[in-house]
């Protein structure tokens, strides 16, 4: 996988969806792992103490996924949650949705439609807002050039379709790029060859991030 898609870190987003008075109230953040997820779910748990029930969801990037109904019906809440997300593409995130009952009961079609429509609503309102993202594989390297050839490398390395993610002046220049992973390869092959051995490379550990 070279590319996923997951919420802003930092940011809950919200949707709310109403069928004859029960409220359905779905909060979506991004989690790093299961701990995050379980400590999320615990939270929401707290916060909507008074609710008839807190269903959760979660996916993580390395392919695990939990849901849970709750107490609902089997395979009426839970599920539904979780469809939405993998629906939407999204990795790493956790969705968990309050119902508050509204004193009527849906019928297991009705549940389905009420948690996919407040989980809708949720990653709508996210994507909306700009705070889906897309992670990408990419890959760190750090280049040390001697001053005179600064200007050449930096040129070579965004004409090879890195981002410059920082600068340090010493004796020597080190420039902190990224790249897509695979895209480093051409670049180091060129820089050897521009260098004549002279250069000194450092490749980093794949890894997601924006780009």
């Amino acid at each position: 996988m070279d590319s996923y898609f997951t919420l802003q870190s930092n940011i809950e987003a919200s949707g709310e969806f109403v069928d004859r008075k029960s409220r359905f109230i779905a909060q979506l953040v991004h989690i790093e792992s299961e701990d995050e997820a379980n400590a999320f779910i615990e939270m929401v748990r707290k916060r909507h103490y008074d609710a008839r029930h807190n269903v959760p969801a979660w996916i993580l990037v390395d392919g695990r996924e939990r849901q849970s109904d709750d107490g609902e019906p089997s395979r009426t809440s839970g599920m539904p949650t979780l469809e939405v997300l993998r629906g939407a593409g999204l990795k790493n995130v956790c969705c968990v949705v309050t119902r508050y009952f509204g004193g009527t009961l849906l019928g297991p079609g009705g549940l389905v439609r009420a948690y996919t429509a407040a989980t809708q609503a949720a990653v709508a309102a996210a994507r909306e807002a700009g705070q889906i993202v897309e992670m990408t594989s990419v890959v760190p390297v750090d280049v040390h050039v001697a001053y005179p050839q600064y200007e050449q490398v930096l040129r070579l390395a965004q004409d090879s379709g890195a981002k410059v993610s920082d600068t340090d002046y010493a004796d020597t220049v080190t420039i902190h790029l990224v790249f897509k992973a695979g895209e480093q390869e051409p670049f180091c092959a060129k820089m050897r060859e521009l260098m004549a051995g002279r250069e000194e490379i450092e490749v980093g550990a794949p890894k997601f991030a924006e780009f």
